[in-house]
């Protein structure tokens, strides 16, 4: 879906669940005419920042509508490079809380003038991942879901027996927050609901291996290029074959 002269138009999109306002960012090809596939980006534990945008634009440069959720609120930003446990933990501990804010941000990337209603996937980062793992097992109304190093707890609401929107995790083995043992429960978890689930697992890898600016070995988070590239394409792959 490479266009040869994109022309990237880019928006911030509020849309609203309850009486919480959220903010999305936007982003698409002008020069290619007509409604596009998107693709929702779920940020991660910081909130939705200019990484989150940034990918938002190069999924735009693919022939997407790029999507940037967001499910803290509108003017609720972390810190990139601190602790965000205040902002996540809230969410975790209310997966649905997280579920319903989540499905909110998905019908507001459908719902958009450019966007094929019927052909939306997620992909998310480190928390992100999780997110879309949740979106997974609730049946929201996705082709597709893409975790890199994401977390896979299970959320503590009911799950559906059989998962509809096919998976594709992207995992570092060496994640020190989600461990070969993880690995083995997600993937049980997974073929007992009936998906049509995939993992990449990349050796020597470990924690939010696509960030260039991460560098702590003692945390488990650190960059790998190789991985990054390799699971870049691999997710392009994913996106061709659900949007087919």
């Amino acid at each position: 879906m490479q266009s040869t002269a994109t022309k990237l138009k880019t928006e911030n999109l509020d849309y609203k669940l309850g009486n919480d306002t959220f903010e999305g960012f936007v982003a698409y090809d002008e020069s290619k005419s007509g409604k596009r596939p998107s693709v929702v980006v779920c940020h991660a534990w910081a909130g939705q920042m200019d990484a989150e945008r940034d990918i938002t634009k190069k999924l735009a440069e693919l022939g997407y509508l790029g999507f940037a959720a967001d499910v803290y609120g509108k003017g609720v930003r972390g810190d990139i490079q601190g602790d965000n446990t205040n902002l996540m933990m809230p969410l975790l501990q209310d997966r649905t809380l997280l579920k319903n804010r989540l499905l909110a941000s998905v019908e507001a990337a459908s719902k958009h003038a450019m966007s094929e209603s019927d052909k939306v996937a997620v992909i998310g980062y480190c928390f992100g991942g999780l997110c879309v793992l949740d979106l997974a097992r609730a049946n929201a109304p996705v082709q597709g879901v893409v975790s890199f190093h994401g977390l896979f707890s299970p959320p503590d609401w009911k799950i559906e027996k059989q998962i509809k929107p096919k998976i594709l995790i992207l995992h570092g083995w060496d994640d020190p927050m989600a461990t070969p043992q993880n690995v083995l429960e997600i993937s049980n978890e997974l073929t007992r609901a009936n998906a049509d689930w995939q993992l990449h697992g990349y050796g020597g890898t470990m924690h939010a291996f696509t960030n260039p600016a991460a560098n702590n070995k003692e945390r488990g988070t650190v960059y790998n290029e190789v991985a990054a590239i390799r699971s870049w394409q691999s997710m392009q792959n994913f996106l061709s074959e659900i949007f087919a």
